[in-house]
């Protein structure tokens, strides 16, 4: 890992975590090594790392969780993690959105967050099958006090929501939702993810949910990932699409340089959030909304 004395703390944990679900187990005094830090930050990690649920701390160590690969959290659950990284991603994501065009949203807390950046880009389609991102327009619509046809005049979203049945994570999946998205096209998909892998792709527990993807995938002129650096090494049940399948993966600044050396040779364009090549506004500077 070489000399790790001057990473964040949120990037040192991505990678004691990378360590972890590699090789299945670490020691404190392999990591203090490795990262060139005390034994104090190690543990420190860990106890951080272990309140987020993703690794179990054992007798000089840690672990993995042993979490199902069929596991689907649910939407609350997932929607207190990594909240300034979601944030920051949204951001950056929202500025590749040019008005006027047809994308689409799919379910997850990151899609939710993005959704509250593009209230005020005008004339939008979206397309999505999540219902908690079709909520966040709508209430966008009764704040400004004007029915759906005012808005739409104004320039505001018209937003196609699918039919499905609904995931614990609030999205609408399965054969109706699939025939939705396959019947449309779109400029670009902006898709959250339970995980990413080299090795796994994309991937999400519900099986149902991984066609939904399949069809949003097939449906885009260009797919944009938008994950935080926890979802990198994560693999569901089901994969949907390869690396090589996204044209751009969004995430944040908790992505250690190993990783993105490693993302980089698989994808054409990784974009980290809050950095300052990153779209959007910088960091200390307020959102355009």
């Amino acid at each position: 890992m070489g000399d790790n004395q001057n990473l964040l703390a949120e990037q040192r944990r991505a990678l004691i975590l990378d360590e972890v679900r590699r090789r299945g187990g670490v020691r404190v005094n392999e990591l203090t090594r490795k990262l060139n830090v005390s034994d104090m930050t190690v543990r420190r990690d860990l106890d951080a790392l272990a309140h987020q649920g993703v690794v179990e701390k054992v007798h000089g160590g840690a672990v993995p969780v042993a979490e199902a690969s069929t596991h689907e959290p649910g939407f609350e659950a997932k929607s207190s993690l990594e909240q300034g990284a979601k944030e920051a991603i949204a951001r950056a994501a929202a500025a590749m959105v040019v008005p006027g065009s047809a994308i689409a949203l799919s379910g997850g807390t990151t899609t939710y967050a993005l959704a509250h950046h593009l209230l005020d880009v005008p004339d939008l389609t979206v397309v999505t099958n999540s219902v908690r991102v079709a909520d966040v327009f709508h209430a966008g619509q009764r704040r400004g006090g004007v029915s759906a046809q005012s808005a739409a005049r104004a320039g505001a979203a018209t937003v196609v929501l699918t039919g499905g049945v609904r995931t614990p994570s609030d999205s609408l999946v399965g054969p109706v939702a699939d025939r939705a998205i396959r019947s449309l096209h779109f400029d670009v998909l902006f898709l959250g993810v339970h995980g990413l892998s080299v090795e796994a792709g994309l991937s999400t527990p519900n099986l149902a949910e991984a066609e939904t993807n399949r069809q949003f995938v097939r449906s885009a002129r260009r797919v944009v990932v938008i994950a935080d650096h926890t979802k990198w090494g994560t693999v569901g049940l089901s994969s949907f699409a390869t690396l090589e399948e996204v044209d751009t993966l969004v995430t944040d600044a908790g992505i250690p340089q190993v990783l993105r050396a490693e993302i980089s040779e698989h994808l054409a364009d990784l974009v980290v959030a809050g950095e300052p090549d990153a779209p959007g506004p910088a960091p200390d500077e307020p959102a355009d909304m």
